[in-house]
């Protein structure tokens, strides 16, 4: 059976600043803290992750935290920019005024992929853009009755992902003939496509650029996961990946979800993830986030991981 990625499912980063993160994420962008918790390979480093009430797939932009990070120096084969979806150009009028407000570097509305757009970064440099959907949105998506921004403006998850590399064939060959993707559109250095066609929340723009490799840092992209919908569609994928020849990590159950990592031919790291459990395995909805959340293999670590984490202060 032939199965079809139904959309972004997170994108990971690293931040320098979990207090700056936390601070801008939830107050600035009006996300969700839907889950606070480790880097299940290194748990001296925290692991937020926001989005919409629950953390829905396709609603989750997830942090690294290292302090000693260097910055870093962009170019190619490197995952660029996270593009974040709004209502409407109207709600990019009200972001604007909110970024002059909190004093975010932003840009002026303009268009990105055929549809309005505002460009924007966060505090460590990482470049994102609001994108408006014209009543585009995932059908899970859920609104966040706390959040500081009103409910009609709010992020309506994960758009456009902007990937520059040397190869972009390469890439385009990756996203169509091994995961379904259609191309949408072609100019000479620029190519979009669609996981499922039509939709922004798959939307992946490959921009192709010579010169030096990115030397990643604070505000750089570490990958981006796609969804499978569940164990069956991911054991499905990781064959795939396996038959065209691509070292994969192999299923890696990181509670939450299920995952599977490789890189493709420009080196960009990708994961698939499963749609569940979901961050409510361990947490009733009500109280995602507050505290700090481990898996059951590091519960017993528990005193010597939060004795490294310095605390996150709240600013609500």
């Amino acid at each position: 059976m032939m199965y079809t990625i139904p959309g972004h499912h997170h994108i990971s980063m690293i931040t320098k600043n979990a207090n700056e993160n936390n601070y801008f994420y939830k107050k600035v962008l009006g996300l969700r803290r839907v889950k606070m918790t480790v880097n299940q390979d290194d748990p001296s480093m925290y692991h937020l992750f926001f989005g919409d009430r629950t953390g829905s797939p396709g609603t989750e932009l997830t942090f690294f935290e290292i302090p000693l990070v260097g910055n870093t120096y962009r170019g190619r084969n490197a995952i660029t920019r996270s593009g974040l979806l709004v209502a409407s150009e109207d709600s990019l009028i009200y972001w604007k005024a909110r970024f002059e407000e909190f004093g975010v570097d932003h840009g002026n509305i303009t268009t990105y992929g055929n549809r309005p757009a505002l460009k924007f970064e966060d505090p460590d440099g990482l470049r994102l853009v609001l994108v408006a959907s014209n009543g585009e949105k995932l059908e899970h998506w859920e609104t966040w009755e706390k959040s500081a921004v009103p409910a009609e403006h709010q992020i309506l998850g994960m758009g456009p992902v902007e990937i520059t590399v040397r190869r972009l064939e390469k890439l385009a060959n990756t996203l169509t003939a091994l995961f379904g993707y259609t191309e949408v559109s072609r100019t000479d250095r620029e190519a979009v496509f669609q996981s499922m066609k039509g939709e922004v929340f798959g939307e992946i723009v490959v921009t192709q650029l010579d010169g030096p490799a990115e030397k990643p840092g604070r505000g750089s992209i570490h990958h981006l996961a796609i969804r499978a919908r569940n164990d069956e569609e991911l054991a499905y994928w990781e064959e795939q990946i396996n038959q065209k020849g691509f070292h994969s990590s192999g299923i890696v159950d990181r509670y939450y979800f299920k995952s599977l990592y490789f890189r493709e031919s420009n080196g960009i790291l990708f994961e698939i993830a499963t749609d569940g459990p979901g961050f409510t395995v361990d947490e009733d909805v009500e109280h995602l986030g507050e505290k700090l959340d481990l898996p059951p293999f590091l519960e017993q670590r528990r005193a010597e991981i939060e004795a490294k984490l310095s605390p996150i202060k709240e600013n609500e």
